[in-house]
């Protein structure tokens, strides 16, 4: 039986927003929430005891990367990904289609893009070679570590995932790009939906199979890019979608986003789809995006944002964003955030980090990234909190007129 339970506690008056609860085989995960993304079973510079003392309620993997290495099989023999990676609390995977668009056309992890500059076809970034083909069955790619050729279909998604053994696993997608023309938009649309049915299929075989096992929760994921039509025909396809006598357990909002609609995008999606089940948005995590979000029905979210950020010395403060190795700050004995209760903030200056980062110390991305990501958990907490008292639209207002201000923030 499915040991997989998602309940609204409060509601953002209104709005499409809400604070819930996801019931996982491995514990809680009270939303909205951020999930910091662990790609290759780890988040780069930090224990994963420390992600358990900064917030986290769960983290996020990567199928593709870990199918590579140390190869999905030898995770199973490890007992599945929490314990290969000493993490007790729920987990994700993501099914490998956005490897799709990152190996396919080379925009590596971009998925904020302008939607105004071009369109084509056949899209691949300047001076990038084409990693992955794309085909009706599935894709056929290139390793990135050493150039051999592998084959992702919506099957072999599913029994890579099983094998990892996460909480909440995604099917198999063809992520586009915001330059793809209308006409491959729609094309796409429905070979993910076509892949989606039998993503349904091939999972309810292994969760019978490998019934000793604990629950896995499928999240069909919704693309169309820009496109309000297609956005809102992808929702009613597969919130209405049934296999195998089974249906999506909740839903990811992925592809490409054009950030400056964000908040209509999202909410084009969760107009359509069912209440009762819970929405992840894919690759959001900048504080002013996580608001729109969450208001517009988004539960949880995963991002590379902070920890990506945090190697190269960027920062997040409530009064905006900084890069704490730069001139200004090698002297500056006070923490990164005056209001921040992290591990770093508490134990280190702002000096001492920017002496890391010029020295090229590796504590130096330690330290910055369990700060960001504490950051940014903790204010999605805050979000929630606010939702459940009903101050979500002050806390929000207060929030941001502060973080704007970081724009006068030396760089």
């Amino acid at each position: 039986m499915s040991s997989f339970e998602f309940s609204i506690k409060a509601e953002i008056d209104r709005q499409l927003g809400r604070a819930g609860e996801i019931k996982t085989p491995h514990g809680l995960i009270q939303t909205p929430a951020f999930i910091p993304v662990g790609t290759k079973a780890t988040v780069k510079a930090v224990l994963p005891e420390s992600m358990t003392e900064l917030g986290a309620q769960a983290l996020l993997a990567n199928a593709y990367h870990l199918y590579l290495q140390p190869g999905a099989e030898t995770i199973d023999e490890a007992g599945g990904l929490g314990k290969f990676m000493n993490w007790s609390k729920p987990t994700f995977t993501d099914s490998g289609g956005f490897q799709v668009l990152s190996l396919g056309v080379g925009f590596k992890k971009v998925i904020a893009m302008d939607s105004d500059l071009w369109q084509a076809d056949d899209v691949i970034a300047d001076k990038k070679e084409r990693l992955a083909h794309v085909d009706n069955d599935g894709v056929t790619f290139k390793s990135h570590l050493d150039g051999s050729m592998h084959r992702f279909t919506p099957e072999v998604s599913m029994q890579v995932q099983h094998h990892i053994g996460a909480d909440i696993i995604f099917a198999f997608d063809e992520c586009t790009t915001l330059h793809n023309t209308r006409r491959y938009q729609e094309k796409a649309l429905e070979r993910t939906r076509l892949w989606a049915i039998r993503c349904l299929d091939e999972h309810q075989r292994l969760t019978k199979q490998r019934a000793t096992h604990p629950y896995q929760a499928l999240f069909g994921v919704i693309q169309g890019a820009q496109y309000e039509e297609l956005r809102r025909k992808a929702a009613r396809d597969l919130a209405e979608m049934k296999s195998s006598g089974i249906e999506f357990d909740g839903f990811g909002i992925g592809g490409a986003l054009d950030k400056a609609r964000l908040g209509e995008i999202v909410s084009w999606v969760n107009q359509e789809l069912p209440n009762n089940k819970p929405r992840h948005l894919l690759g959001i995590g900048e504080p002013t995006d996580l608001f729109t979000a969450v208001e517009n029905g988004a539960d949880t979210f995963d991002c590379v944002a902070p920890s990506r950020e945090a190697r190269t010395s960027a920062v997040y403060t409530t009064r905006g964003r900084f890069n704490v190795s730069n001139g200004p700050y090698r002297k500056d004995f006070s923490p990164i955030d005056q209001e921040c209760s992290c591990y770093t903030c508490k134990n280190y200056s702002r000096a001492y980090i920017n002496h890391l980062f010029r020295s090229k110390e590796i504590l130096a991305s330690t330290l910055a990234t369990i700060h960001n990501e504490h950051f940014i958990v903790s204010l999605v907490e805050n979000i929630r909190t606010r939702i459940i008292d009903g101050t979500f639209q002050e806390f929000k207002a207060s929030f941001l007129s502060k973080y704007l201000e970081g724009k006068s923030l030396p760089k």
